[in-house]
């Protein structure tokens, strides 16, 4: 493998650093241009429930028992995969009249548990902020109802309901042209060094000597048009 002189490198990038210039600035708007003008904006909509079940005791007091909090915690899993079931979702689709098919809905809808807490959290993103903060707070009423209906327990609590969000969740313009920025910076080093490696014309009177070993006697130098 032929030895790169890191110096002879260094003078070719600065040579045609207009190339790096270029693209680099291209990349730049083309990532800007995406993000804010063809890029379609998605706003999400989430709600938070927890289990709570509530026993009596002897007083008619509202207890919660350490038995409540286990059980609750073994529910957590079960009852993550049940808010994306297709006995609520579709009765979600019902209710607010949507235009989806079950699939379609299932992937707006994303349900995650907090790390040990018996609290889940259901994110609904569409692209439309209110119908997505509308979807979220349907799914927390409907799976409500239905873990009701199924285990005979009412340890389902609604702690915030959907709000309507003003700003996009995936339209983040500084950090899409940092990105553009360095891709492009990337892509045209790259360019450049694989034009310099496989570029095997004589640039200098020096590479002569190096590359074959020979005295160089004399140069004519390049006048131009004017000289011709």
């Amino acid at each position: 493998m032929e030895e790169v002189d890191l110096k002879e490198l260094f003078v070719y990038f600065i040579k045609r650093i207009s190339i790096i210039i270029c693209i680099t600035t291209l990349c730049l708007i083309t990532g800007i241009v995406y993000t804010k003008f063809i890029k379609t904006p998605l706003y999400e909509g989430s709600t938070t429930i927890i289990l709570v079940n509530k026993s009596l005791d002897n007083n008619n007091n509202n207890t919660i028992t350490q038995n409540d909090i286990v059980l609750n915690q073994k529910l957590v899993s079960t009852y993550t995969q049940i808010v994306k079931s297709k006995k609520v979702l579709k009765q979600v689709i019902t209710n607010l009249s949507l235009n989806y098919s079950y699939s379609e809905l299932y992937n707006h809808v994303s349900v995650s548990n907090v790390s040990d807490t018996e609290i889940i959290k259901i994110i609904v993103s569409n692209e439309n902020p209110e119908l997505a903060s509308t979807i979220a707070n349907n799914v927390a009423e409907v799976f409500k109802t239905e873990v009701s209906e199924i285990y005979h327990l009412e340890n389902v609590t609604i702690i915030d309901k959907a709000e309507i969000s003003e700003k996009p969740y995936n339209i983040k313009v500084v950090k899409t042209a940092g990105i553009s920025f360095v891709g492009g910076l990337a892509i045209s080093v790259m360019l450049l060094f694989v034009l310099y490696y496989f570029d095997t014309s004589i640039k200098s009177s020096e590479e002569v000597e190096k590359k074959l070993g020979i005295a160089v006697i004399g140069t004519i130098p390049h006048a131009g048009r004017r000289g011709k």
